[in-house]
């Protein structure tokens, strides 16, 4: 029995078995017993992962690769989780332990994958993962680049991250349109942040929706004293800005409204 690809799913299974054991062999290990991979299709990356340490746990919302799974892989037995990652209550599954995230992410997703995994970034010390090359080099971006945006900032502020290779087409059935990339982030070992980490996110938001636009223009929706939008960092557009940079204009933001 073979899972048949599905589009809605962005379903496409890697065959490369170097390609499989490279990205297992890229988690550490380190500070975690759980592993999750999301999306495992027919377990071309799980069996790799089955060889280390790890308690690995698999999520699958599609219902033909689940049959597949415990099929081929019984020691998975009360580990597959059939569900929307998305819908996943990550904290609630694993009682609050600490756990890595590992897969051949569906690029359609991929993104929001990103997200939930910030949000849930106290729980999570390591992620690991293939994307779109483009999403993966968008992640690792540093300023002064079109590629760098919302996505390098809301994860370089937490992570540190990693390109770790680029992996051709022809590895996957059926191969996708697009050359893929696998990244590993590795959580800093001082993951809060100097500012308001809610008002972090919406100012790096806001200023990306404009990002054309100087600082001054982005975030006028703030509010912002005709003292603070003095301050030169306002004067910049936001590409040009380091996430500390961002980390200090939150708390400009922040102080600007409590002396309001």
């Amino acid at each position: 029995m073979s899972v048949r690809a599905k589009k809605y799913l962005g379903q496409h299974f890697l065959i490369d078995e170097n390609i499989a054991k490279k990205i297992a062999d890229s988690l550490s290990l380190n500070g975690y017993n759980i592993v999750l991979e999301i999306g495992p299709g027919m377990g071309m990356l799980t069996k790799y992962l089955l060889k280390q340490s790890a308690m690995v746990y698999v999520n699958e919302i599609d219902s033909e690769s689940v049959t597949y799974l415990e099929e081929h892989f019984p020691e998975l037995q009360e580990r597959i989780l059939e569900r929307d990652f998305l819908k996943l209550d990550i904290n609630g599954t694993f009682n609050q332990e600490p756990l890595a995230i590992i897969g051949n992410f569906p690029y359609n997703i991929s993104s929001q994958i990103v997200f939930k995994t910030l949000e849930n970034r106290e729980q999570i010390p390591e992620f690991c993962g293939m994307f779109q090359k483009e999403v993966a080099e968008r992640i690792c971006e540093g300023p002064g680049s079109k590629k760098y945006g919302i996505l390098s900032i809301l994860v370089q502020a937490f992570y540190d991250v990693e390109y770790l290779f680029t992996v051709s087409a022809s590895v996957f059935n059926p191969p996708p349109k697009v050359t893929s990339g696998v990244i590993r982030l590795r959580r800093k070992d001082d993951f809060k942040l100097d500012c308001d980490e809610a008002l972090f996110f919406r100012v790096v938001k806001t200023a990306f929706n404009q990002r054309r636009k100087t600082l001054r223009n982005s975030l006028k929706s703030f509010g912002l004293s005709d003292k603070l939008k003095a301050n030169v960092i306002f004067g910049q557009r936001p590409e040009q800005l380091e996430v500390q940079q961002f980390i200090e204009l939150t708390q400009l933001i922040q102080n600007d409204k409590k002396s309001d």
